[in-house]
């Protein structure tokens, strides 16, 4: 499989670079999408537009089992500061996360597929907005979901590029491998007047730092030691003048877990700080979105990856994910079917690293064909997997 994906190396970084040229964000991947539809298409998919707004669904392959294979289109609102031919022409958008080269890696899997006797079925989930929410707060993989594309699918794969391991490795390992995600909002309600006078007044500042040194207490002193959480404040508001003591402060930040018993303890948490505004005489108002699931990866698949990684790279290469609590939106299809997301190395030696979402990120593109490799390999061996 690794010498028939270097054998469509040059379609594998034309496509890419294309991508890379002409990024588009959120929803708004028409482009993107159009071109990845009418090259399914002309492989011989069978293949729906407009799943989740503007996502593509592509399936080939009769009976037998399903494997669903999931690449994100959509770029970031980043100014690229590299020097590169293909540097991109949309000013203010980047691929900074990759995606370019996940598209373009399904595409060349897409590609492969097409020319092989299937045991089995392979359906492609290529979806918008994996980077951000529309205005229901749904990403694209929520979106996507809903609108039943997991039907049927008894296994689901998703790689992601890693600019801090070398070319020709991947990282895998089961169980929690990345982290759900909720948004909070809360505005903290006090009396305002005159800063000359606070003692007429019920400052929301004295208020809020009480909830600040309560909320950084919630991980070290209310959670378990065990349990790997993050609760971050991302901004504050409050007041314009200097000498006016304000009615409200409002701020915002995220909560980052592993299992939704941490989440909903968390949730719990954060209310009963906030309730210190309460008992100092103010009051307070509190909002939380959920914005995605912890990323579990299935044993069983992960140890396909793993092994796949070994017999195509050789032994050595397959290697621990350094896990993270940053958040992905893929786990929204392990709702429906056993899978997992393995990373794929694409450090450029002799420069410096720069990771991901930075405007100077980038990819070794030799990287491509290990990785439509190792799509391949792991979904023709899911496919004949013999059920105990």
């Amino acid at each position: 499989m690794l010498k028939q994906a270097h054998a469509i190396s040059e379609e594998l970084i034309e496509w890419r670079r294309d991508f890379h040229m002409n990024p588009e964000t959120g929803f708004d991947v028409h482009r993107t999408a159009g071109i990845v539809a009418d090259e399914l298409e002309k492989m011989g998919y069978s293949v729906r537009r407009g799943v989740g707004k503007t996502g593509v669904v592509a399936d080939i392959g009769e009976g037998g089992k399903m494997v669903a294979i999931r690449a994100d289109m959509d770029a970031l609102p980043i100014l690229e500061q590299n020097e590169t031919e293909y540097i991109s022409k949309v000013s203010g958008k980047m691929h900074a996360c990759g995606h370019d080269s996940h598209t373009a890696m399904a595409l060349g899997a897409a590609q492969m597929f097409a020319r092989e006797k299937l045991k089995g079925r392979v359906r492609f989930l290529f979806q918008p907005s994996e980077e951000t929410a529309d205005e229901e707060g749904l990403s694209g993989a929520q979106r996507m979901e809903r609108e039943g594309v997991m039907d049927g699918v008894d296994y689901v794969i998703a790689q992601h590029v890693d600019p801090l391991s070398p070319v020709g490795t991947i990282g895998i390992n089961e169980g929690p491998s990345g982290g759900g995600v909720d948004t909070w909002t809360a505005t903290i309600i006090g009396k305002g007047g005159h800063g000359a006078y606070p003692h007429t007044t019920v400052d929301p500042f004295a208020l809020l730092a009480q909830v600040i040194n309560g909320l950084n207490g919630i991980i070290s002193r209310r959670l378990d030691p065990f349990e790997p959480a993050v609760i971050s404040i991302g901004a504050v508001h409050g007041g314009d003048a200097e000498n006016v003591i304000p009615e409200k402060v409002s701020l915002k930040g995220t909560i980052r877990f592993t299992s939704l018993e941490v989440q909903k303890q968390i949730r719990e948490e954060v209310t009963r700080v906030f309730d210190i505004a309460r008992a100092l005489g103010g009051d307070y108002e509190l909002k939380f979105e959920f914005g995605g699931m912890p990323l579990i990866n299935d044993k069983y698949v992960a140890d396909v990856i793993a092994q796949v990684g070994e017999d195509i790279l050789g032994k050595g290469t397959v290697h621990k994910l350094h896990k993270t609590l940053g958040a992905e939106d893929f786990p929204e299809f392990l709702k429906h079917a056993p899978g997992a997301m393995y990373t794929l190395g694409t450090r450029i030696e002799g420069r410096e690293v720069y990771e991901l979402h930075h405007p100077k990120f980038d990819i070794d593109e030799r990287a491509l064909p290990i990785g439509t490799a190792v799509f391949v390999e792991t979904t023709i061996r899911l496919l004949n997997t013999t059920d105990a």
